[in-house]
This record gives structure tokens, sequence and C-alpha cells, in this order.
């Protein structure tokens, strides 16, 4: 089976999966919401300050936040049918309209730091793993645990302290310069410079899981029939290192990183809070605090089909590396 053909049936069974997950995750989260104390309404007329019992029933009314459970529930499912995720009371303004103003900068904050971390975490597994039981190996693998046991926030505020408030080396938060006229090349490098410690406090957790997975994958691998065989034949360590034994240890490498999708969505609540940085995880926090529950429902939504879709393209990345995966994948 030829790789288009195996990415075409990946595709086919990530959109029978997606679906009915998608569905759950919707409704469940919608029922759940419905436990929080609250509404949008409350958190508006308690900001207003002057809001009277007459108002905010005409507010529910006219947001159908008067309706029961089940007919809401109906009545947002017809809507998600046709496309529509509902309408924000907070921010008066379609909440597909508030996603896709806020998506790419989640994107480009999640993309970048888990390019950062497979980068960085595969290249000390290797090096971890060529040392093994060396002071190097040691030394590494002490830093990674500890990356891997320090909280997100309170690396993304030492960061802060350092870099920014230290040496100025770098902005504490935001997205871009403000006011800033600048254009191209400029306005990219300028966004690159508020990029670098979100992304990098992001990364240092998933850093030191890939560095350790990796470590021990290649150990493990480096054990097996077809290293003996390659050493053998008189093939150079380096050789077989990149060539036999990376190669396999990169399968579940990929597979955890394909998981760590949503992991990464969830801890960009944290650390686009801390730097200010304008994703769906801060509109996430956003929407909880204003108990905007179609903003937040609408959150859940996308982030559930891009997990589904990471994990398809973790499918066609194992067939791609090896592809005795995608040969058996097709037999079944």
């Amino acid at each position: 089976m030829t790789s288009v053909s195996r990415a075409a049936r990946t595709a086919w069974r990530t959109g029978l999966h997606a679906v009915p997950t998608a569905l759950g995750v919707v409704v469940l989260s919608f029922l759940l919401l419905q436990l929080a104390p609250g509404d949008a309404v409350d958190v508006l007329a308690g900001e207003a300050g002057s809001a009277t019992a007459e108002t905010m029933a005409e507010m529910r009314a006219h947001y159908g936040l008067d309706k029961p459970v089940g007919q809401r529930l109906v009545s947002y499912l017809a809507d998600l049918a046709h496309g529509n995720l509902g309408f924000s009371p907070r921010y008066n303004m379609p909440v597909t309209q508030l996603i896709w103003d806020r998506l790419p900068g989640s994107l480009m904050l999640a993309g970048s730091a888990l390019v950062l971390a497979l980068i960085v975490g595969v290249a000390l597994g290797v090096l971890m793993a060529a040392r093994e039981g060396k002071a190097t190996d040691r030394v590494l693998s002490v830093l990674s645990l500890i990356f891997y046991s320090v909280p997100a926030f309170w690396i993304g505020l030492m960061l802060i302290v350092l870099f920014s408030i230290k040496l100025g080396w770098l902005p504490s938060g935001g997205s871009q310069t403000i006011g800033s006229s600048a254009t191209g090349i400029a306005a990219v490098l300028d966004q690159l410079r508020y990029m670098i410690l979100p992304t990098v406090s992001l990364s240092l957790f998933y850093i030191a899981i890939y560095a350790r997975l990796s470590r021990i994958s290649m150990i493990e691998a480096k054990g097996q029939d077809y290293v003996r065989t390659a050493r053998a034949k008189g093939l150079g360590e380096t050789h077989i290192l990149f060539r036999h034994v990376l190669r396999n240890a990169l399968i579940p490498l990929t597979t955890v990183a394909g998981m760590h999708v949503g992991g990464m969505l969830g801890g960009s609540v944290v650390i686009e809070t801390v730097y200010g940085w304008p994703g769906l995880g801060r509109l996430a926090y956003e929407a909880v605090m204003g108990r905007d529950f179609a903003v937040l429902l609408g959150i859940l939504l996308f982030s559930s089909l891009l997990v589904i879709v990471a994990n398809a393209v973790v499918d066609v990345l194992h067939g791609i590396i090896d592809p005795r995966v995608g040969g058996n994948d097709a037999t079944k």
C-alpha cells in the first residue's frame, strides 16, 4: 500500500471517528457546565452594578438562558449542525469569530513549542543514550527531571524576572509592540521576540519528557538483533545510531507527542495568562471567569478536533517511519 493510499485510509478512518467523538465532547461538556453556579448575565450585572431583576430576566430571555437545560442542548446541537457555535454575551459577537481571531495565536505558540520540544528533546535523548551511564547522561537526566517537576507558571515567572526585568533582553508579555507600524520582516521579527519566552516556558516540560523517552527507547533499541547484525556488517556506530536506532525510537516518541497536543492546548491557558498572549487558552480563562459557556464550549470543540487531527497525522508518520505499521494496519 502506498503512502498516499495509507494517508487517505487514515483520513477516512479519522473522519468516521471525529463526528461521534466531537459530539460526545460537546454533550458532556454542556451538561457539566450546567453544574457551575451563575451565568454570563450574573457576571454582566455584577460588573454593571445597576442591573435590575427585570433587566436580567430580559437579558436571559434574549440569550436563551431562561430555557430548560434539555431544550437549550437540543437548540445548541441544531445550531452546531449548521456551523453556528452560538453568540457570546460577554463579547457581544459570534463565538466562531472569537475563536478564529484567537486560533492563530494558539497554533503558533503550541506549534513552535512542540517543534522546539521535539528537536531539543530528541537531541538530548540521543546524547544521553550515546553517553549512557557517564557524567553527561547523569547530569542531563537530573536536569530533565527538574524541568519535568517544576510547574510551568513558575518557570514562566522566573524567565520574566531574568530576561525581562534583570537583563531587559525580551518583552515580558503581549504579542507585539504596542503602536508599532512595522511591516514585513520587521513585523515578523518583532512578534518572534514576544514568542520566545512563552514558547520556552511551554516547551521545557515536554523537552524533559521527550529527552527521557528518547533515551529509554534508544537504549532499548540498541540491544535489538538488527543492531547487532548491522555491527556485524561493519557499519559505523554513527550510521547505526541515526539510521537504525533513532528511526525505531521515534515511533513511541511520535505517539506520545500526538497525545500531548491536547495537553499543550490545556497548558497554554497558564502560559498565555502569564504572558498575556492572545490565544484560545487565555480566551478560555476569560470565558470561565465571565461564565461565558458558549465560548468555552466552542473552544472545547475546536480543541478536541485539533487533537483528533494530530493523532491522524501521527498515524501517517508511523507509516512513513516504519512501513510495516501502515501495512499491518491495512490488513486488518
